[in-house]
């Protein structure tokens, strides 16, 4: 007689922590093969500075069968679309900081699958973040096509007058205030309507940063009630706790396992490119990669031109700068130049012979794929910013049932998250972890792979 096998659980909370994002994907895959996680419709609550939601362009949809094979073809901004198509992964929530704006806000449903004409794994999304890859195809151009739910959270940092749970103000503090408020709620509403124990994620929470307020400082201090919280005038203000809560719970229900997933660039992020080059070559840059989206109500026939064209043009530059770093001669590169759109490609040449004389043509490309119609984040924040957007994902996660796994990405060698703040990000946030889910089994992976790596180079996420 066979049963369906029963979930399994880990005694402590793993966290695996790697340097290069895509390196969770094998732990993820193991956590699937010891059925703590369910093989199909993961759910993932995924924070960070970039959306990590591109596909290898020319990676065959097979791939996704062969585990070995996909972890070599995986890179920073492409791991979680591939686990899609596979079947692993159908629900996302992008919890982003309010400097990344790469996706518009709200809910996106689309569908990922083979295409059809090329083998290789496209979507229905027509959003810019995917028409700018070249990712987009129409719906019955796919085969063996997945659902995707893409929930895109803004998370603001509390107030710098809002203490964190992990400061001066006692978890007891905060507990004794829910409680208050609770009870004022009952006195106004009636003990009928209070049967239930009132919500944190919808009363209490801090305002957004940068929030329009007329409060005065004694009405501050009278709504915080000593406790550093006070109440939200509006519940469902973009960024604010509740406004996270209640889309994240659109999706995911209190039973359900899933994975939390961290980058540390979510709390202070570098555009690294932008140290490589000048202003005025960055600027080329832009320029040579700019994305021209389709009209707003655009049909399938200008969706198809809009992709052809941006596909072509990404091309086109991918084969220009290979040429050059073979030959970045003056007749080479004059040649290039006088293609339609490129006529800015001579100044960008000459810049950067000027400070090199043999520039890494590779890595300029890697660059001026991250320019499109949004550019990299870049946004170091201050260590009282960091601190404020901890505790705001603290507040968040307070409110969310315990994960079955979080992966967490340093993303420091590659400088997306500043060197010089990255392990006092990482102390911090684990130690909030450890306050909201008890032990932790830190598992730090990257330790056993920083050797060989120290020479890492930018990737383009």
């Amino acid at each position: 007689m066979s049963s369906v096998p029963l979930k399994r659980f880990f005694k402590e909370l793993p966290v695996w922590i790697v340097e290069d994002h895509h390196d969770v994907v094998c732990h993820i895959y193991r956590a699937i093969a010891s059925r703590h996680l369910p093989l199909k419709n993961i759910k993932m609550v995924h924070l960070d500075s970039h959306p990590d939601l591109l596909i290898p362009v020319n990676m065959s949809a097979d791939t996704v069968f062969d585990k070995d094979k996909l972890f070599s073809e995986l890179s920073i901004e492409n791991w979680i679309m591939p686990m899609v198509y596979a079947g692993h992964v159908s629900c996302v929530a992008w919890l982003h900081p309010y400097w990344a704006q790469q996706i518009r806000e709200g809910e996106h449903r689309m569908t990922v699958g083979r295409d059809s004409s090329t083998t290789t794994i496209r979507l229905t999304s027509k959003d810019h973040y995917f028409l700018s890859d070249g990712l987009y195809v129409p719906e019955r151009q796919l085969e063996n096509a997945k659902p995707l739910r893409l929930n895109v959270v803004k998370v603001n940092p509390v107030k710098p007058s809002h203490q964190s749970f992990t400061g001066s103000k006692t978890e007891e503090d905060t507990e004794r205030w829910f409680a208050k408020k609770a009870r004022t709620v009952c006195s106004e509403a009636g003990e009928a309507s209070c049967s239930k124990p009132l919500s944190r994620t919808t009363d209490t929470l801090p305002p957004a940063e940068g929030s329009n307020t007329n409060t005065t400082a004694r009405e501050e201090e009278q709504s915080s009630n000593g406790t550093g919280l006070r109440e939200n005038s509006d519940e469902d203000e973009e960024g604010s706790t509740s406004y996270v809560i209640k889309r994240i719970f659109s999706f995911l229900s209190e039973t359900e396992p899933y994975v939390l997933d961290i980058d540390l660039d979510f709390f202070s992020c570098k555009n690294p490119f932008k140290e490589l080059y000048t202003q005025e070559e960055y600027s080329i840059l832009q320029e040579l990669y700019s994305f021209r989206g389709p009209s707003p109500d655009a049909d399938e026939e200008e969706l198809d031109e809009c992709v052809d064209h941006r596909i072509h043009q990404l091309e086109d530059l991918e084969a220009a700068f290979a040429d050059l770093l073979e030959d970045d001669g003056e007749e080479s590169v004059t040649r290039w130049a006088s293609n339609p759109g490129m006529a800015s490609l001579a100044q960008l040449v000459s810049s950067l012979k000027s400070r090199n004389s043999s520039p890494d043509y590779e890595m300029v490309h890697q660059a001026g794929l991250t320019c499109d119609s949004v550019e990299l984040p870049h946004h170091i924040s201050p260590d009282e910013e960091i601190d404020r957007l901890i505790t705001a994902v603290q507040l968040c996660l307070k409110r969310l049932p315990k994960p079955t796994l979080v992966t967490m990405s340093r993303s420091s060698l590659d400088e997306y998250c500043p060197a010089e703040q990255v392990d006092s990000v990482q102390s911090r946030v684990l130690a909030v972890l450890e306050s909201l889910y008890g032990p932790l089994d830190v598992q730090k992976d990257y330790e056993s792979t920083s050797t060989e790596t120290q020479d890492c180079q930018p990737q383009a996420s």
